[in-house]
């Protein structure tokens, strides 16, 4: 029988982050377990008692190394290529009457063995949705309200079965937003804060909180891919860099560009907003960060934390203690390391 667990996707390379970070909230929630990886896997499974209550327990939106978050069904090893579907209804079957999903995702990890899976699950998700609704597991239309079944192909004789509440986990397959890159950005950066955007504020928090002529400050510019999409979106950006801005920002007439240190300059009046990916110690970042909410320099922010190459769950949390620590106020903190992210984690931050 299938141990009860948790099943997460997450950036290849962080699984010992994402595994720090599932054992740690899972603990604090009242529902120890432990956590099973591989480096660069693409994964981590979180063994737990009771897996849906830990999932209750532990909001998708509230973990910072997860891209995804599953309840594992079943874990379905050694599948005959010649009929992997068998298995699978023989898997959903075993927990009683068929009560329809709402969707199918087949996924496989982001990682280098998984990419490979890519074709096969696109494939199989075309023959397994009609013997799934055949057999009354998926309604006969998509339904994103209902409880979504997930395929996660980690080989091709290897399958995790597993289901997802569409209100507490990513809405994009693998947990991955596809968002393209304008031919006008300055530079990939601006992916960042567009996802940001898109995934740490709701559908109603960027109507109210991103609006035009707002006012806003963007740390450590240049070149200036994050005062493009703050300009994108209709704000005047103060650009704060000793460095160069891409020309056609300053022709834009939206852009005040001033050569001085982000870490030191400090704004004559309240701003909307405060963009900051300045590459220095997560440590020094978060401090300067709560500085402008102490100061009361700004309404919200979104910065970046370069994260060390080790003790990298520890260094998060305490960066982010700290931070709401030394802003003196009620905060409203959302982390997460986004698909655009490297060796970082992005922050939205505001006062409650």
């Amino acid at each position: 029988m299938t141990d009860s667990a948790l099943f997460c996707l997450c950036r290849a390379g962080f699984e010992p982050e994402l595994a720090a970070e599932l054992s740690e909230r899972a603990a604090n929630a009242g529902h120890p377990g432990y956590a099973r990886t591989q480096r660069n896997s693409g994964y981590v499974e979180f063994i737990v008692e009771d897996a849906a209550a830990a999932s209750r327990a532990l909001p998708w939106s509230a973990l910072i190394f997860a891209r995804q978050k599953l309840v594992r069904l079943a874990d379905l090893n050694g599948l005959d290529p010649s009929d992997r579907i068998a298995p699978i209804l023989a898997a959903l079957d075993a927990y009683g009457e068929p009560v329809a999903f709402g969707e199918l995702w087949v996924e496989h990890p982001d990682s280098d063995e998984g990419k490979p899976l890519a074709g096969l699950a696109r494939s199989f998700g075309n023959a397994l949705r009609p013997a799934l609704r055949k057999a009354g597991w998926l309604s006969k239309h998509d339904d994103p309200r209902k409880p979504r079944l997930h395929v996660v192909f980690l080989a091709g004789d290897h399958a995790v079965l597993a289901q997802a509440d569409p209100d507490d986990g990513a809405p994009w397959p693998l947990g991955i937003p596809r968002l393209k890159m304008h031919p006008d950005a300055p530079s990939r950066s601006a992916l960042k804060l567009e996802e940001a955007l898109l995934t740490l504020l709701t559908p109603d928090e960027r109507e109210r909180r991103v609006r035009d002529n707002m006012q806003a400050a963007d740390l450590g510019a240049a070149p200036g891919g994050w005062t493009w999409v703050l300009m994108r979106n209709g704000m005047k950006v103060t650009s704060v860099d000793n460095g160069p801005l891409r020309q056609a920002l300053l022709d834009s007439g939206r852009i005040d560009h001033l050569r001085a240190d982000g870490f030191t300059w400090q704004p004559k009046r309240t701003l909307d907003w405060m963009v900051c990916d300045m590459v220095e110690s997560p440590a020094r970042v978060a401090e300067r960060m709560a500085t402008w909410f102490r100061e009361n320099w700004c309404r919200q922010a979104i910065f970046n934390l370069k994260l060390p190459m080790k003790k990298r769950w520890e260094e998060t949390r305490v960066c982010l203690e700290a931070f709401e620590y030394q802003t003196h106020r009620p905060m409203i903190v959302r982390a997460r390391q986004l698909y655009h992210d490297r060796e970082e984690i992005t922050v939205f931050a505001a006062p409650r």
